[in-house]
């Protein structure tokens, strides 16, 4: 259903709703979902951080990632604008298990899915990767350069996630706007090799 909107002199003119797509930005606890939401939101992102406190000891696995001091409860939301006929939702998906009810509703509808990896605990990812390969949903990993993790290669870490040929790989980092620009063109591309359509032009 088209809008409405009127001009300076009155004139009703019709704009057409952009066409929206959704993202999923899932991986492990202190990946850093709300650190790429945030790096490519146009708009100040919705966040549902809170801080981790005592209670969450024995729940919330903070080896590797101790400076880390909040967590997502909910999910992560931003907004990209390509043009006047498109827009792009980023959905962070929360890490920990605990919230896992909620991924089911925010996966539907979504064209596809950035996988991030932190190779200091590359494991976490597996159930995002489970999650995505069981429903269909196309995905592509992000190996998040921490300043402090070691280095490898793509392919190493591709034995080690034990991933499909056909899945994408990037390097990136969540703090770096081009950086994950670079990701979600990946994603589009895979998308679009899926499905047998042209691939967009970057």
């Amino acid at each position: 259903m088209d809008s409405v909107r009127y001009d300076r002199v009155g004139t009703s003119t019709s704009t057409t709703i952009p066409l929206a797509l959704k993202i999923l930005i899932a991986g492990g606890f202190g990946a850093g979902k709300t650190t790429l939401v945030s790096a490519l939101s146009e708009v100040r992102p919705l966040q549902t951080e809170e801080v981790l406190t005592g209670a969450g000891i024995d729940t919330d696995d903070i080896s590797g990632v101790e400076g880390k001091s909040t967590t997502t409860v909910a999910m992560d939301f931003g907004r990209i604008t390509i043009n006047d006929d498109l827009q792009v939702y980023l959905f962070g998906t929360p890490g920990q298990d605990r919230f896992w009810f909620l991924w089911d509703e925010l996966a539907f509808g979504a064209l596809g899915a950035v996988v991030l990896a932190d190779t200091r605990r590359l494991a976490d990812c597996f159930p995002s990767i489970d999650y995505f390969e069981q429903r269909g949903i196309p995905f592509v990993v992000g190996v998040n350069c921490f300043d402090d993790s070691r280095r490898f290669n793509l392919e190493t870490v591709r034995r080690a996630l034990d991933l499909d040929p056909d899945v994408p790989m990037v390097l990136c980092d969540a703090r770096d706007r081009q950086s994950g620009k670079m990701v979600l063109i990946s994603l589009v591309e895979h998308v679009a090799r899926q499905r047998g359509e042209p691939v967009p032009a970057a």
